[in-house]
C-alpha cells in the first residue's frame, strides 16, 4: 500500500525515529486509530531505534509433510527470498500468529540483511540466536528468545501482503517506528500529518516535563487547559530555539 500525496522519504522517516512509541500512538489515537502498537515485540537490545517502511512475511501453521529441513534447499523458500528481495531501509514484519515456540529467524539471516541495508526486525514470534541478533547494529522486536527452527511451527507462505502481526493489521508500505517500548505501525497516509504533530507534541511535553520537575502542579498544564500555560510554553520554546 502506498501513501497519496507526499513522499516518505529519508528526512521523514529521521524525524519519526526521533518521536516516541508512545507519542506516536497518541497522535494514532487522535485520528481514531486505537490498535497500532505490536503486541509482544520487545526490543532484543535497549537504546535503538527504527523507522521504515513494512516488508511483510505471512507464516501459517506448519504441516509435517510440507516443511522438512529440506525445503531450505529450495532456493524459491519464502522465507529465504523474504531476506534476499526487502529492500534496503525497509523493516521485516513477520506474521507468526503470536507463536514464539520456536524461532522465526536467526542471526545468519539478520546479518545478511543487515548487510544489505534492511531497517530492522518485527516479529510476533521467537528469534534464534538472540545474542547474535542483538550484537548487530540492526535492531529486531521479538516475542523473546526461541531456539528451535521455524520448520517445526511454521509454513512461510505470503511476501508482501497485508498480514496481522500482534494483534495489528500491517499492510506493505505501512511505516514502523521502534523504540525501548516496542513497535507502532503508521498507516502510510498519516505519516506526514503524524511526524509534525508529534514532534510538537514532543516539545510540549519537555516543557511539561521540566516544569513539573520544578514543582509544577499539573492541574491545567498538562492537558494545557490553563491561560497561562500556553504562553510559559511559547517563552520557553523560543528562548530554546534561540540557542
Amino acid at each position: 500500500m502506498t501513501a497519496p500525496g507526499l513522499p516518505i522519504g529519508p528526512d521523514l522517516l529521521a524525524t519519526l525515529k526521533t518521536i516516541s512509541t508512545s507519542t506516536l500512538t497518541t497522535q494514532l489515537f487522535k485520528r481514531g486509530l486505537a490498535n497500532v502498537f505490536i503486541q509482544g515485540a520487545r526490543p532484543l537490545k535497549t537504546g535503538q531505534r527504527m523507522a521504515g517502511p513494512a516488508f511483510t512475511l505471512r507464516y501459517i501453521p506448519a504441516r509435517e509433510d510440507l516443511d522438512g529441513i529440506d525445503v531450505f534447499r529450495d532456493p524459491g523458500h519464502p522465507q529465504r527470498v523474504a531476506v534476499e528481495q526487502i529492500p534496503a531501509g525497509a523493516v521485516l514484519v513477520m506474521d507468526c500468529r503470536g507463536d514464539a515456540s520456536v524461532a522465526s529467524a536467526g542471526s545468519i539471516l539478520a546479518t545478511r540483511m543487515q548487510v544489505r541495508g534492511v531497517a530492522g526486525i518485527v516479529t510476533d514470534g521467537g528469534l534464534r540466536d538472540a545474542a547474535g541478533i542483538a550484537r548487530l547494529e540492526m535492531p529486531a522486536w521479538c516475542s523473546g528468545p526461541s531456539a528451535p527452527t521455524n520448520l517445526i511451527r511454521h509454513h512461510a507462505l505470503d511476501l508482501n501482503a497485508p498480514i496481522g502481526c500482534g494483534g495489528v493489521a500491517v499492510y506493505p508500505g505501512d511505516i514502523m517506528v521502534g523504540d525501548d517500548d516496542g513497535v507502532v505501525c503508521i498507516p502510510a497516509h498519516l505519516a506526514h500529518d503524524v511526524a509534525r504533530d508529534g514532534a510538537e507534541q514532543e516539545r510540549f511535553e519537555d516543557f511539561v516535563l521540566e516544569e513539573v520537575a520544578h514543582g509544577a502542579s499539573i492541574i491545567g498544564l498538562y492537558p494545557p487547559t490553563a491561560p497561562a500555560t500556553r504562553a510559559r510554553f511559547d517563552t520557553w520554546l523560543a528562548a530554546r530555539t534561540a540557542k
